[in-house]
């Protein structure tokens, strides 16, 4: 009994005598082995063809689209922490640019269309949240069938037409979420601030350590004082100001809303997540990680177009990397923290 305690003392000295870099890596070994993983896919991709990945043409034509995933896969690890999973957010991104559009082509600002779809974001994350939490009903099922119910009834208003807004071109709204600072997209400054907000709020706010112990263990949190219902609600409301962020900027690039707008959204958005070091099992989450992971999703229909293979590898590459990433999380670090 006395050497299992002596070496319990002994374990405990040795970690609180690590250097504080030690320390460091040790706590974000998680988002380090995605920028590992990163690093290694770009030198793979930039061997075969060096002439098109030693250019930086190729990285800000990525910039374009990867905002977007970091727009959603952001809150999305808060929802995957807290021990849930969000399958809504494509068609909430959809609906959400649709009443951008709508205000839009009414005639009225631009800025209170952002406004708009903001707010309709936001209820419609508070709708998936109470539907999980108050229903008591599965998130990944009840999720998934929002996604189809509010794509369905995109369809019925729109009856598959477009909406063009050639209107916003030049605009101010135009030019600072998608336009151009140099070479790069200036929604690539956007998504950053994003990323920079969302990993204060889950590493020094009171929100994040809430939804960190709601995801370990919820009856603990309870016996703490946290409120668990409005913890899981509010990551769904998250995830529904990302989904209108990201749906709105990507009307804004093209200035044109289609009916599809954010159907792409779903398997890299997944993928980003996992890949960037945040665990399925809840209570541990990384938002840099996903925002690695996020770049890491975005290079690789880059890469694998580049070195002469059809768009068809992309989504078996997307598989590959998801269940790798589980694999390694599952050996890298205990179930629960």
């Amino acid at each position: 009994m006395a050497a299992n305690v002596g070496t319990t003392v002994d374990t405990r000295r040795g970690r609180s005598e690590r250097s504080p870099l030690v320390k460091w890596m040790y706590n974000n070994r998680r988002a380090l082995s995605s920028t590992g993983f990163f690093i290694i896919m770009v030198m793979l991709f930039t061997i075969p063809n060096p002439e098109v990945f030693l250019q930086s043409r190729i990285y800000t034509s990525v910039m374009v689209s990867l905002p977007l995933l970091m727009m959603i896969a952001v809150p999305l690890v808060f929802v995957v922490t807290s021990g849930e999973i969000d399958l809504a957010f494509p068609a909430v991104a959809g609906l959400s640019s649709l009443a951008f559009a709508a205000t839009v082509q009414a005639g009225l600002s631009p800025w209170l269309g952002l406004g708009l779809a903001l707010i309709v974001g936001m209820l419609l994350g508070t709708f998936n949240g109470l539907l999980v939490v108050y229903g008591n009903l599965s998130s990944l099922v009840a999720t998934l069938g929002m996604n189809f119910l509010l794509r369905g009834l995109i369809n019925m208003i729109v009856q598959g037409k477009s909406i063009a807004m050639p209107e916003l071109r030049g605009e101010p709204i135009q030019l600072i979420m998608a336009g151009r600072l140099g070479d790069i997209p200036t929604q690539m400054f956007v998504a950053i601030g994003f990323v920079l907000i969302g990993w204060l709020v889950f590493n020094f706010h009171r929100f994040g350590s809430h939804v960190q112990c709601v995801g370990d263990n919820p009856e603990s949190a309870t016996e703490m004082g946290i409120n668990v219902r409005r913890t899981r609600v509010s990551v769904f409301i998250y995830v529904g100001i990302g989904a209108a962020l990201a749906g709105v900027t990507s009307t804004l690039i093209n200035t044109v809303w289609w009916p599809s707008t954010g159907e792409g959204f779903l398997l890299p958005v997944l993928a980003s997540v996992f890949v960037g070091g945040t665990p399925s099992w809840g209570g541990v989450g990384t938002v840099v990680g996903g925002a690695i992971g996020a770049a890491i999703v975005s290079f690789i229909e880059t890469g694998v177009i580049a070195n002469g293979l059809t768009g068809y590898f992309t989504q078996f590459f997307y598989g590959l990397i998801i269940i790798l990433s589980l694999i390694g999380h599952r050996f890298a670090g205990k179930r629960h923290r």
